[in-house]
């Protein structure tokens, strides 16, 4: 895959950056803001996002196991009850032309968060699908470690 531009050279993306540096800043947990980022990044297949934030989630604490069977969520017990309602709200979301957004997934929410952490979750999952559909339309390359680089 060959990228198709570098989008930091470039003009008009200063707006995201700051989108990005205040969601960072909300109350939510980094552990969950990392699942967040990965699940949406799984269903939209941005690669360049998956590289960085599973290094991320890894470097902050995150098991590999997690990580691993994220993408099967639904069925893993090693999910939190809060992490659910998060994930299924993310998945409603990323898949919103399919989902409409369910009544279910929002009031599943309702238990485990507050109305401003409910924003906060929301602003994450448009934020990193924003980044996902910039990195995929971009063709934006993860970095590739040095021992798969010369093969």
């Amino acid at each position: 895959m060959k990228a198709r531009l570098n989008l930091f050279n470039h003009g008009g993306i200063e707006p995201m950056i700051k989108m990005s540096e205040s969601v960072e800043k909300s109350g939510l947990e980094h552990s969950l803001k990392e699942l967040i980022k990965m699940r949406a990044s799984q269903i939209n297949g941005c690669a360049f996002c998956l590289d960085m934030h599973s290094k991320d989630a890894r470097a902050n604490g995150e098991t590999e196991q997690r990580l691993y069977l994220l993408n099967a969520w639904r069925e893993s017990p090693l999910y939190s009850d809060r992490e659910r309602a998060a994930l299924a709200w993310t998945e409603a979301l990323t898949l919103v032309s399919e989902t409409h957004a369910p009544d279910a997934d929002y009031e599943a929410l309702k238990p485990h968060f507050t109305d401003d952490e409910i924003v906060q979750l929301t602003m994450m999952i448009v934020t990193i699908n924003s980044w996902n559909r910039i990195s995929v339309g971009f063709r934006t390359v993860h970095p590739v470690a040095k021992d798969r680089a010369a093969a």
